[in-house]
């Protein structure tokens, strides 16, 4: 969001009390302190020389003292009279001890003052937040009305900024007079950035982000890329799941999930994969698509360059305007569809090992550009018209795929079905017949004829920096289930038309996804066999969806499902010790 709003202008009610910046409250003046300097900012040395100095004096005299004392004992001398060296080593004792005092002490006793202040801030601002709302009956802004009387005071007052220079900058981005997004352009340290960004959102809004954390995260790798206007990160954990025996090689499956059960159940699947020897996969398509809108005087101007565009002799000179875009870039096919004096041309083609919408994007913008010349009467409506299709449930993606296409099939023993999954394989069966395809046509399914597939495509693609709104078509997954060998045996299959994953660009250079896609051996893109780590990656998701799917399957038909859950996903901790 921009941070460039202005606070809303005062009632005539209340005008009066808001109008004066030249005499701020000794509260307001409280909630905005400037950094206290520290005694030891003065220091000639080093603070840990100064300490070491201080301790090893402190010790050394103490000791020494204790040495002249026990021999004052031992020969009956007074221990008042003191020697020079003696008065010196007093005089040290002294001064160590002060120093130590002020450097550990007086920090430990300002937070029990800091504390005491912050009750009494905590009630001021109750008393003033009360007074202003009795002044102007409205509700304040931006809280929703069933829970305004527990929130209607003001946040805590905010943590001293490093520096005063900081404190400038955080009211100059409150009051609009420097935009947020410039802050890393401005400044050039993307931490400090965020720092400041996140310190004027908190005072905008009012809230609290104490458990948004902020450090241990590299702001620059997101620059320009992944996240604009940054104020800090979200963690979620990463479970693994495995090893999944897939075409003859063992990988473990990084799931970033908050779900519980869920790498567990996957994991189950993979050791019933794993025991019956393995899975195998095919990818039979990789193509991704974009599908502009373009519109003419006529419906039949607009037929002329459908038939132009599907004219073989025609193809291979656009594929020449869109293969410039990108060494990778290949265009696949082109396909038509007319809607009145509307044309929308879908586009698809090769990305080699990216996920490939920006290539494919800029190639499409070359041939229209190309085309332009060709029928000067055509007007470019979108770059994208929605026949690609994109983050959106439709069927031209299930019929004809988009990114990768993938089948992964499996043969599940019966043994292995009886004492790893505890059902049967008529029970499987049964239930696929009935839940899978017949349950999810009766609900009008498109591209859910699956148990949970997006369960793993989400966690996979968030562990490994894949677009997670892709998870709407990436999802699309017809699981088939079949007895074999007179009904002993148990073939499993999950065809998935529309895979959309990519190993370079994006998400998949931050650190952490980039080394879930190491741990898989498909980081970055493949020199000797371009796109082969992204088509990999497809199969690895998709022989994941296979185990998750033989594993929930089997929860339901031996009735563990609820019975696991209660087990496993639900938290013993007190909650409202936790939040407080």
């Amino acid at each position: 969001m921009d941070l460039r709003r202005r606070p809303p202008k005062p009632s005539h009610r209340n005008h009066h009390l808001l109008k004066q910046p030249q005499k701020p409250s000794s509260a307001a003046i409280r909630r905005s302190p400037s950094p206290a300097p520290k005694a030891s900012d003065a220091l000639p040395l080093p603070l840990y020389l100064t300490n070491a100095i201080f301790f090893t004096l402190f010790f050394s005299v103490a000791y020494y003292l204790l040495y002249r004392w026990r021999d004052k004992i031992r020969s009956s001398t007074p221990l008042h009279v003191v020697t020079l060296s003696e008065l010196a080593a007093i005089l040290s004792l002294i001064a160590s001890f002060i120093y130590l005092l002020g450097f550990f002490g007086i920090d430990f006793v300002q937070s029990f003052i800091a504390r005491a202040s912050h009750d009494a801030w905590d009630i001021e601002d109750e008393d003033e937040t009360r007074f202003l709302l009795n002044q102007d009956h409205r509700p304040a802004p931006c809280l929703n009305s069933s829970i305004s009387t527990s929130v209607s005071r003001f946040m805590d007052p905010p943590a001293p900024l490093p520096s005063q220079d900081d404190e400038d900058l955080v009211k100059s981005v409150v009051s609009g007079d420097i935009p947020s997004y410039s802050l890393e352009s401005r400044l050039g340290d993307c931490h400090r950035a965020a720092s400041i960004r996140r310190e004027a959102v908190q005072r905008l809004t009012g809230r609290s982000l104490a458990g948004l954390p902020l450090d241990g995260f590299d702001y620059e790798s997101i620059l320009g890329q992944c996240c604009e206007m940054p104020i800090g990160y979200v963690q979620i954990p990463v479970g693994i799941a495995g090893p999944l025996l897939l075409n003859g090689c063992e990988y473990s499956v990084p799931m970033a999930t908050t779900e519980g059960c869920l790498v567990a159940s996957t994991n189950r699947g993979c050791k019933a994969i794993y025991a019956s020897g393995g899975a195998t996969s095919v990818l039979f398509r990789d193509g991704m698509t974009r599908a502009p809108v373009v519109k003419f005087p006529t419906a039949s101007r607009a037929s002329e360059l459908l038939f132009f565009l599907e004219e073989p002799a025609n193809f291979d000179t656009l594929a020449v305007v869109f293969n410039k875009s990108s060494r990778f870039a290949r265009l696949q096919k082109i396909q038509c569809s007319l809607a009145g004096r509307n044309l929308y041309i879908r586009f698809s083609c090769g990305t080699g090992d990216a996920m490939g919408m920006n290539m494919v994007s800029k190639g499409v913008q070359n041939v229209l550009e190309f085309l332009q010349d060709e029928f000067p009467d055509m007007e470019v409506g979108g770059i994208s018209g929605n026949f690609c299709s994109d983050k959106k449930p439709a069927a031209v993606n299930w019929i004809q795929g988009r990114g990768k296409s993938v089948v992964c099939e499996a043969m599940i023993s019966g043994e292995v079905v009886e004492k790893v999954l505890k059902t049967s394989v008529s029970a499987l069966v049964e239930l696929n017949m009935i839940k899978n395809l017949t349950g999810s046509a009766i609900a009008g399914a498109l591209g859910g004829f699956n148990a949970h597939a997006a369960n793993i495509v989400s966690a996979i693609f968030i562990a490994t920096g894949q677009d997670p709104a892709q998870n709407i078509e990436s999802s699309h997954c017809i699981t088939m289930m079949e007895a074999i060998n007179d009904g002993k045996d148990l073939h499993i299959s999950v065809t998935m038309p529309c895979i959309e994953v990519g190993t370079v660009g994006g998400g998949t250079q931050l650190a952490s996804q980039s080394a879930c896609l190491n741990l898989l051996g498909v980081k970055g893109a493949c020199r000797e066999s371009p796109a082969s780590n992204s088509r990999l990656l497809a199969a690895i998701v998709a022989g994941s969806v296979l185990a998750g799917e033989l594993s929930l399957m089997s929860a339901i038909a031996s009735g563990q499902l609820v019975k696991s859950h209660m087990k496993y996903n639900r938290s013993i901790r007190d909650m409202s010790t936790v939040t407080s």
